[in-house]
């Protein structure tokens, strides 16, 4: 599946985002709403077929209806409408968990729901518009993102460090390029994790036919290296606590690996984990993980440990910070759960 996406000037007034995307040879018929569905994150159904309703859907050259059923090799393109790039990073009063800051760099704990930078669907309240409300003059990463030293999903929760200046940047990133930051994460994943500790290494890249996820190479043909260390913490039959360890940061890393290895991460939606994946088929069971589902409404991962050298100081500093409640309260009603079952 080849992809692009670029701004295109329609008139002074607008300015729209286009995509373009060529269905794989594997690609099995779709309606085209539902395409682009798996490509194309944050745009809801309402905004794809108002865009085929406007005329602005086309395979092969030809405006379609959101029922058109893609096939193999149709070359997809969309246009939406969207604010001005100019209009997306501006300083937001939104109020920041701020854990450290000093001079030259901050660590703020996220909360789950906010996405981190600016973006197709998302063009405010994000992490970025807060931080600049917070600081002038953030640096600018190698992707034009203010102050990020890397991110993590709208989903997770948990810490990130923010570069204040330009020399920081380039000394946190060189730490995270090396592999010598740490940064442990803690997951709620569906199954009984056989070893109780372990390491998952396979090549990520995209899914080449649902852009909207990553997936393991194995074989090492395409896609970045990437290796998770992971330690079960506490077992509750269906499902473990685990603890992963990042030596390296791709995209869904931890969601994709534990996915990989069969333990996809609990009510993890992207990847299937909003699914009963284990246990029986009891009602009440059944009923059971629904309530847990509505205690944690999204995936259960949480960025708790963060350290690194500091850049001017050279000293090393460690954050840890706390499982935020819908968490701790989705893991505590399994532990009662498992306490009462065995």
């Amino acid at each position: 599946m080849k992809s692009e996406d670029d701004s295109l000037d329609q008139n002074d007034d607008e300015l729209f985002e286009h995509y373009r995307f060529v269905a794989s040879k594997g690609q099995e018929p779709l309606r085209v709403d539902k395409f682009l569905m798996n490509f194309i994150e944050y745009a809801t159904r309402n905004k794809i077929q108002q865009a085929a309703k406007n005329g602005h859907i086309w395979v092969n050259g030809g405006i379609v209806k959101q029922n058109y059923k893609v096939k193999p090799d149709d070359e997809v393109k969309v246009l939406f409408e969207h604010p001005p790039h100019e209009f997306l990073l501006v300083p937001e009063d939104i109020p920041l968990d701020i854990v450290y800051e000093d001079e030259v760099l901050l660590v703020v704990n996220k909360p789950a729901g906010m996405v981190v930078h600016p973006g197709h669907g998302n063009y405010s309240g994000t992490l970025i518009n807060a931080l600049l409300h917070h600081i002038d003059n953030l640096p600018a990463n190698s992707n034009e993102r203010p102050g990020l030293v890397h991110r993590i999903d709208k989903d997770t929760s948990g810490l990130l460090v923010v570069a204040k200046t330009e020399s920081a940047m380039t000394h946190l990133a060189k730490q995270f390029f090396d592999k010598t930051s740490e940064r442990e994460y803690i997951a709620l994943v569906w199954g009984d994790v056989e070893q109780d500790e372990g390491t998952i290494e396979g090549n990520i890249a995209r899914n080449p036919k649902n852009r909207l996820q990553m997936q393991v190479f194995p074989e090492g043909n395409e896609g970045k290296e990437a290796v998770t260390h992971y330690k079960v913490l506490e077992r509750f039959g269906y499902v473990s606590l685990v603890s992963c360890k990042l030596e390296t940061g791709r995209t869904h890393q931890i969601r994709v690996h534990m996915k990989y290895i069969g333990h996809t991460l609990f009510n993890d939606e992207r990847y299937g984990g909003e699914k009963i994946l284990k246990g029986t088929t009891f009602t009440k069971y059944r009923q059971f993980v629904d309530n847990a589902f509505k205690i944690l409404p999204r995936q259960a991962l949480h960025a708790k440990t963060l350290g690194f050298v500091h850049p001017i100081t050279g000293k090393h500093m460690r954050f840890d910070s706390e499982i935020p409640e819908d968490m701790s309260d989705c893991i505590d009603k399994w532990r009662h759960y498992a306490q009462h079952t065995r």
